[in-house]
């Protein structure tokens, strides 16, 4: 009796242990297996909580005014990162500048996801003419380099933020489109669309409704693997004089403003090239972590 009990009590355990989890609950338990994304997560976390602080705490007017006595200073204490050539605080404006680069990133991804996936689901879902003429003309796109599009859009619509946002995100829509129309081709034949279109759904009821969040993991990790390259191209605009005008702290701006002084103050260049480096690298970290867990085959 007390072995059938210890057996018994054995196998509630092993059920419990392995009790089913909820989707969300499967992939953080396979996200966290992946220590290079759990400490990609972690800066990630880090930055965005480094932009928020810095938003509130530091004085804009502080981080833009000229202190021409304190020009050049090289690291100290009292300015860990170095002056620039006008004496500010290049620490200070790339605790700053972290939310321009962030919120960019974010926000052009947002727009070429928004787009994209929405192009991609009708080409996938309608097929035949309507998918040929969406699909050729995300061709058409990405035959262009990607910078020299962006360049373009933003020499057309001029300097800012939203221009920069626009054109960054412009870039990754075929991306999104292609990726989208894959994930709902291979729903799109199921048996409860089939029981959707039975009852009566509307088509984008079905396509938004019951093909999109069967086909949305892909296109999550697209999305975050986005972000970087996003980050990364919006910081090449700044560089080039297209991105956010001076004397806003952006990196690309900064690393654009301090090339002429790399030979003799090469800190001016490496302190907001390593953000950038670093930035990207925690999400490139995440989307490789989100990769994997969302990977039917590496699912235990």
């Amino acid at each position: 009796m007390e072995k059938d009990k210890k057996i018994n009590d054995s196998s509630v355990s092993i059920s419990q242990k392995y009790k089913k989890r909820s989707q969300i609950g499967e992939v953080w338990h396979n996200f966290k297996k992946n220590k290079g994304a759990v400490i990609g997560l972690i800066l990630l976390a880090a930055i965005i909580i480094v932009a928020i602080a810095a938003n509130s705490t530091i004085d804009y007017d502080k981080i833009i005014k000229h202190n021409v006595p304190l020009r050049l200073k090289s690291p100290s204490l009292e300015h860990p990162f170095g002056t620039d050539q006008y004496g500010r605080d290049i620490f200070l404006r790339i605790l700053y500048g972290a939310k321009y680069s962030l919120s960019i990133g974010f926000a052009a991804v947002f727009v070429s996801l928004a787009i994209g996936a929405v192009l991609g689901i009708i080409a996938g879902y309608y097929g035949g003419a309507v998918e040929n003429t969406i699909m050729r003309i995300c061709d058409v796109f990405s035959s262009i380099p990607s910078l020299l599009l962006a360049i373009s859009v933003s020499t057309a619509f001029g300097t800012g933020t939203f221009v920069l946002m626009f054109s960054v995100g412009l870039v990754s829509v075929p991306a999104f489109a292609r990726v989208a129309r894959a994930s709902v081709m291979t729903v799109v034949d199921s048996e409860f669309i089939e029981a959707a279109r039975a009852a009566g759904a509307t088509k984008s009821r079905i396509m938004f409704t019951h093909i999109l969040p069967n086909a949305f993991a892909p296109i999550i990790v697209q999305a975050t693997m986005r972000v970087g390259s996003a980050i990364t191209m919006a910081s090449s605009l700044s560089f080039l004089g297209l991105g956010i005008p001076a004397p806003a702290p952006e990196w690309g701006g900064m690393l654009s403003e301090s090339r002429s002084f790399i030979r003799d103050y090469s800190y001016m260049t490496l302190f907001p090239g390593l953000a950038i480096v670093i930035t990207v690298l925690s999400i490139n970290l995440i989307g490789d972590g989100l990769r994997d867990a969302m990977d039917p085959k590496l699912k235990r």
